[in-house]
């Protein structure tokens, strides 16, 4: 089957040490980017919640009035 050969294995380090170092690479970004972006989504998600209901009246009123048709 597969070949299982005696390899040597990098030494193993703590998992908190590692951890520890590629946290010290995050840039956080500051409070005033913070709040943009979140303004930003709060609003796209409101006029976004606003189309689709706006939609949903029209296709309502559609089928309500296609109902209402008497042949």
């Amino acid at each position: 089957m597969g070949h299982s050969e005696n390899v040597e294995k990098a030494p193993k380090t703590s998992w908190f040490t590692g951890l520890k170092a590629e946290f010290r690479k995050i840039v956080w970004p500051d409070k005033t980017s913070v709040v943009r972006q979140t303004i930003a989504v709060v609003a796209v998600s409101v006029v976004t919640g606003l189309i689709i209901a706006l939609l949903d009246w029209l296709i309502q009123y559609g089928v309500n009035f296609l109902i209402g048709l008497n042949f």
